[in-house]
């Protein structure tokens, strides 16, 4: 017998077969997440377990130890290394393991993923610059699998936990930084524009522009990917405009290595010639020559703070916050300063 939240009683499992007209042994296949279903035998029996509010009563918690699912849209960057640092310190303090999966640039897992998910019945997930549609949360919520977003992609629903950084803050503060030395052509190169913290960062950079009363250029505007080579391609772009920036504003330390390439390739010197600001903080940048200015995001912090999260919630607790954003810092190093021509 499942039962809700407040105590009253739920539909049953030997209910929902009724109703589906399946036996119970086909309705425990679903909500465990066996591919031995028909399809369509698995869409009439989630549908039913969605309508009636089915939730499974939560484990007691064993002393074995646990697994949680950690689920990025890509893998192959310094920033998700980061981010599973973050999560392994905290996980690894309660003996839980970590499973590891990646959906290739997508924002959304497919549905085979989540019926792996349910298969291994982890103490709950964590979803990278993802999210799940209203089916794939059901499904969770129906197992008691609770899930946290970290740098939602896009505006979560609302009670959904997640914990992401001041993203508009961050591109704010990075631009009135290059205001503050003189410079009022400057360009920016985020990440994709479908994704919340790029808007968030573009929007803080246009406030800064707007607060120093610089004209918004959309000729100055690129959408990216936060990778090095969308970083080098889209500043390539801006430093071939004949009326180039001099300064230019990156939505990640990875794209400011692509925008630093194509400085050196156009014959400028940074910052003589062009100043660089970035975003996240990696390990690398202090190393670059010249050192980068970057917006500290705190990745493993985020990271350690959604773990945390998340076994509070496979313990029962209920968040007092369940929306957390961390404070960005601007680092200032030695890729910027003054435009070699200030304005008069």
């Amino acid at each position: 017998m499942a039962t809700s939240t407040d105590g009253t009683r739920q539909v049953t499992i030997a209910q929902v077969a009724t109703l589906a007209g399946v036996s119970v042994p086909t309705v425990s296949k679903v909500l465990n997440g066996r591919t031995d279903v028909a399809p369509a035998t698995r869409a009439r029996v989630e549908s039913l377990l969605a309508e009636h509010g089915y939730r499974r009563r939560r484990a007691r918690v064993s002393q074995a130890p646990g697994l949680l699912d950690l689920v990025f849209h890509e893998l192959d960057s310094a920033w998700a290394q980061e981010v599973i640092k973050g999560v392994e310190d905290t996980a690894s303090l309660h003996r839980v393991g970590v499973v590891l999966s990646e959906l290739g640039g997508a924002h959304r897992p497919p549905q085979e993923l989540i019926d792996d998910i349910l298969a291994r019945k982890p103490l709950g997930v964590i979803l990278v610059l993802s999210s799940l549609d209203a089916t794939q949360r059901h499904q969770l919520e129906s197992r008691s699998i609770p899930f946290v977003v970290v740098d939602t992609a896009g505006e979560p629903p609302a009670g959904v936990p997640t914990v992401g950084s001041n993203n508009w803050n961050g591109g704010l503060s990075a631009v009135r930084h290059l205001l503050a030395l003189g410079h009022r052509r400057i360009g920016v190169v985020s990440g994709p524009h479908d994704v919340l913290c790029s808007r968030a960062r573009v929007d803080g950079y246009r406030s800064a522009l707007e607060e120093a009363g610089v004209p918004w250029d959309l000729d100055l505007v690129r959408w990216g990917d936060f990778a090095v080579n969308g970083g080098y391609r889209h500043a390539r772009d801006l430093l071939a405009l004949p009326d180039r920036p001099t300064a230019i504003f990156a939505g990640s330390d990875l794209q400011s290595l692509g925008v630093m390439r194509a400085a050196r390739e156009a014959g400028l010197r940074i910052p003589e010639d062009l100043s660089v600001v970035g975003y996240d903080d990696l390990p690398i940048s202090q190393w670059l020559g010249p050192s980068l200015t970057t917006v500290r995001q705190p990745l493993r912090e985020m990271a350690s703070t959604a773990t945390q999260m998340l076994l509070d919630l496979a313990g029962g607790a209920t968040l007092p916050n369940p929306r957390i954003d961390l404070a960005t810092e601007l680092v200032v190093r030695e890729s910027t300063a003054p435009p070699a021509d200030p304005p008069a």
